[in-house]
């Protein structure tokens, strides 16, 4: 017969942190319709002290994610937006069950396109490409900051078209004549520095996500080089995978 495991007894920061990241996911799911339960119940509930989940609540509260009051107990403060890597959408189309999108476009000019950008979009270095700036903001909430380039072509046919409320992607298909066909993008964790926290109305050095974007068309050819920065406390990036089966694992 095996014997049981011993218990590993951990710190107390080490449970407060797994306690904190079932509750975040609950908060952002939807599972508390605004009030969290007590921390009597989540002590039962995660066989934990009242000082641990005291801890995990105060992580929460720090990110503020709930909000704390004697006597009121703790509420829901903010949820964030699920944004999906599953399928290729415009911010508008992402979120047009939350509000409206608007975008304050910063910059819309042609430019040389810098070495690298020029091979990314399949072009000689220093081609003209358009490159465009917006702050893009959900209601009066900023929620990124999108650069922009985009091949000559329609770049220049798109600067002719209303750019303030209207995603890029539906412009791209429109002038294309054709839908777009995927992206390949890289998703990282950056600090705001001192410029864009102003712009984005958060801390300096507040986490955000950086999200490099090229899209094609359907017929393969790059169109669309993105840098986007994304506010870290408002939007949260989901995707469902499947399982792939490693060359190396024999069945």
């Amino acid at each position: 017969m095996t014997a049981e495991p011993a218990p590993v007894r951990q710190p107390r920061a080490d449970h407060a942190r797994r306690i904190a990241d079932i509750l975040r996911h609950q908060v952002h799911t939807g599972s508390f319709d605004d009030a969290l339960p007590s921390e009597a119940e989540l002590a039962a509930e995660f066989d934990a002290s009242r000082n641990t989940v005291r801890n995990a609540l105060t992580l929460l509260k720090e990110e503020g994610l709930i909000d704390r009051a004697p006597k009121l107990g703790t509420r829901v403060a903010t949820r964030k937006l699920d944004h999906g890597l599953d399928t290729l959408l415009g911010l508008q189309e992402t979120f047009s069950d939350r509000g409206t999108v608007r975008n304050e476009v910063r910059v819309a000019m042609r430019v040389g396109a810098p070495t690298a950008v020029a091979r990314r979009l399949d072009l000689a270095p220093g081609e003209q490409v358009v490159y465009i700036e917006r702050l893009r903001y959900l209601a009066d909430l900023p929620l990124s900051l999108d650069l922009t380039y985009l091949a000559p072509d329609i770049g220049t046919a798109l600067l002719d078209h209303d750019l303030e409320h209207t995603d890029i992607f539906v412009l791209i298909e429109q002038l294309a004549g054709q839908r777009l066909g995927h992206a390949e993008l890289t998703l990282e964790a950056v600090s705001a520095d001192a410029h864009t926290a102003s712009i984005l109305e958060v801390p300096a050095s507040a986490a955000l996500l950086m999200l490099e974007r090229l899209t094609r068309l359907e017929d393969g050819r790059p169109v669309d080089l993105e840098y986007i920065r994304m506010r870290g406390d408002r939007i949260t990036m989901r995707g469902s995978l499947a399982r792939a089966t490693p060359e190396w694992k024999v069945l």
